[in-house]
């Protein structure tokens, strides 16, 4: 395991958001939603992500969520990703990594 240092992790703007959309990503390779989420003073960005077998669309709306949000843009198919949205791949599909408690729109991972 490579280690960081603290100045690394600083510029890595990790954020909570909530999911205010969710639509079917039919073109993707694998089974995978688009998702928009809001950000706070970021504003809404969006996404392309594997929660399909574990999350139907209606589970994910509202959801307040952990996002990577200053990755480059990432081309997938015809989508545009502007965000990462954080999980945890297990044998039966990616797991949501969210809150425990709720927090302001783009509230800063510490």
């Amino acid at each position: 395991m490579e280690k960081i240092s603290w100045n690394d992790f600083q510029k890595v703007l990790i954020v909570a958001g909530t999911i205010m959309r969710v639509e079917d990503f039919p073109e993707a390779r694998k089974p995978a939603y688009k998702i928009w989420a809001d950000f706070g003073p970021y504003g809404e960005l969006k996404t392309s992500a594997q929660f399909t077998r574990l999350y139907n669309k209606d589970d994910l709306i509202g959801r307040q969520i952990i996002g990577i949000i200053n990755f480059s843009e990432k081309q997938i198919g015809p989508f545009r990703s502007q965000f990462l949205l954080s999980g945890f791949e297990t044998p039966d599909g990616v797991v949501l990594a969210s809150l425990e408690r709720g927090v302001p729109n783009g509230t800063r991972l510490s």
